[in-house]
């Protein structure tokens, strides 16, 4: 630090713009005059693994404390991922899009999450911070995709944090033997859609934040606790299910055909997010080779049964024009005539919801306190308290706007929204690290970088083309995928057979490279042409709002941290 020790909470001007930039209007208007050339220097420039676990966690000024095992990070795989997307996207899109097929979609999802895992892992592992995949495509593809990448995070974040917090609110109304949408305030003020508001999801959001404020450890403990409570639930959710199950129910099976599906399958992608957070808690963690690829894999592995499980004995149980898409599981066991099962599907929905909003407020805040670290948002936001080594600003960046949007925004339009989102970051991702593998700056022979490029963008172009052609629904008409599939065949074999390796990793590495990750990439690109127009429109929206920033703050701050233009505090 410079100067004296200064406390945690301080709010100055410069403690929000501390670069050069930002210091006058004059230096400000000088910046802005030089956009064109620092843009070009932010988009060419790289990181690397000791810049970012070394130098940018100085600019915390203390450090997260080591306290987390495998064992920790299993159960935050658990805590994180199982919750509102099970619970309740099950029953809405086994309803709308897929019917009893809903199965198929969780197979399909979970297929594609698996691929992504695989890649998180090997990063995690090579570079264990606290930015996740921020970090990682700092590294590999530079500031500017990293900052449409961070954008994306927050948005994750802060929307999944809010979608979160108003399915508690449904499934606490059917524990309370109302309907779900007893709790909330209806006004007719709003449009459809944002005209329930829900102070409930507030204040649950609020609770989360100041637990995972206070500490790691403590959270990890509470997190295990009610994970295991959830898994118990969920066992019986499951072998109650299937007790009850009427084959029947399984029929029609595929009643809005294979569009509705993958659609489906879109959707409830967002049923698996949030193992990224594991990735984040890699600072925090004593030994992260080895116990990062068992807390991934591991709770992954297993997760992804659960939820093919559990969709199948919903199916089953209850033909899906009749399922209930705001507590689909409490309503089911209720029409099979045991209605104590309704509350304890209620219960363990909402533990299974808290432990989400817990580890969530962990991860995000720890993806926020490596972005500010860069200086990409103001560095206040980097900083680790020096009492419960947490980043508590961090934490409250992300959690005010999500309590707002949960006052306001209804599951269906966040659902969308989010998952477009996450298949973006979860498309960078392999892609990140293909270049890892195969370029090395100022190492890898010109030649062989034009091949790689070359290859890359056959694998992303006939991921796209596929995922489009799918979205035109020409029934009967498969001409276009005998040219989009066989093009993605010869990128990827072009990268095995033309493209030497420039690196292997030092101790866990994906297998199979580059079929994975260009796997990865295609399911990610197919199941996000599945979404509907909307989403594509919102993401839209939200990714100018981003570049408006950036353009605006974020390049000029990042120029100037990068080359160190930080006006010291007096």
């Amino acid at each position: 630090m410079d100067g004296e020790e200064r406390g945690y909470w301080r709010w100055s001007k410069r403690d929000f713009f501390p670069e050069e930039s930002f210091q006058s209007f004059s230096s400000y208007t000088a910046a802005l005059s030089q956009t064109c050339s620092r843009f070009k220097n932010r988009l060419v420039s790289r990181s690397d693994d000791e810049n970012e676990r070394v130098e940018l966690r100085k600019q915390s000024e203390y450090e997260m404390k080591r306290c987390l095992t495998w064992w920790d990070l299993v159960w935050f795989g658990f805590g994180s991922v199982i919750g509102a997307g099970i619970f309740v996207l099950t029953g809405q899109e086994a309803r709308e899009e897929a019917g009893p097929a809903i199965v198929l979609s969780y197979v399909v999802s979970g297929f594609s999450v698996m691929l992504s895992v695989f890649c998180y892992t090997e990063f995690s592992v090579e570079v264990p911070v606290a930015g996740g995949s921020f970090a990682y495509l700092r590294i590999e593809l530079g500031d500017f995709t990293a900052f449409i990448t961070a954008g994306n995070i927050l948005l994750e974040g802060v929307v999944g944090t809010a979608a979160v917090g108003r399915a508690w609110t449904s499934y606490f109304a059917t524990l309370l033997n109302h309907n779900p949408n007893d709790l909330r305030v209806k006004t007719d003020i709003l449009s459809p859609g944002f005209n329930l508001l829900d102070p409930i999801a507030v204040v649950v959001i609020a609770a989360s934040a100041t637990l995972a404020s206070i500490s790691t450890r403590k959270t990890s403990l509470l997190n295990w606790i009610a994970s295991a409570v959830n898994t118990i639930v969920i066992l019986f959710v499951i072998i109650a299910g299937f007790i009850h199950a009427d084959a029947s129910n399984l029929t029609p099976f595929v009643p809005y055909g294979p569009e509705g599906v993958f659609r489906a399958a879109a959707v409830v992608y967002f049923a698996y997010t949030g193992f990224d957070s594991i990735a984040t808690m890699a600072e925090e963690t004593k030994n992260p080779s080895r116990d990062i690829p068992i807390g991934l894999l591991g709770s992954m592995s297993i997760i992804t049964v659960i939820y093919c499980l559990m969709a199948l004995s919903l199916s089953m149980m209850q033909k899906y024009t009749d399922i209930d898409p705001n507590a689909a599981y409490s309503v089911a066991f209720q029409s099979v005539g045991m209605k104590w099962g309704k509350y304890l599907v209620a219960l363990g929905a909402l533990k299974g919801m808290t432990t989400v909003l817990l580890v969530g407020a962990l991860g995000q805040a720890r993806y926020v306190t490596h972005i500010a670290r860069t200086h990409m948002i103001p560095p206040l936001f980097a900083l680790v308290h020096p009492k419960t080594g947490t980043p508590i600003n961090a934490n409250l960046l992300v959690t005010i706007p999500s309590a707002l949007i949960a006052l306001f925004s209804g599951l269906d339009v966040l659902a969308s929204l989010l998952s477009i989102s996450t298949l973006f970051i979860f498309t960078m991702i392999p892609l990140a690290l293909l270049v890892r593998r195969y370029y090395v700056r100022e190492v890898t022979p010109r030649a062989d970088l034009l091949k790689l490029i070359i290859c890359l963008l056959i694998v992303v172009a006939s991921s796209m083309c596929t995922s489009a052609y799918w979205g035109m629904k020409l029934k009967g008409s498969w001409i276009g995928y005998t040219i989009t599939v066989p093009l993605w065949f010869l990128g990827t074999l072009g990268i095995v057979f033309f493209v030497p390796q420039q690196r292997a990793p030092k101790v866990w590495g994906v297998p199979l490279v580059p079929w994975i990750p260009c796997l990865s990439i295609a399911t990610n690109i197919f199941l996000m042409g599945s979404l509907e127009a909307q989403a594509f429109v919102r993401f839209g929206v939200c990714t100018l709002v981003m570049l408006l920033y950036y353009f605006l703050f974020g390049l000029h701050a990042t120029y100037d941290m990068a080359h160190q233009q930080i006006v010291p505090m007096s």
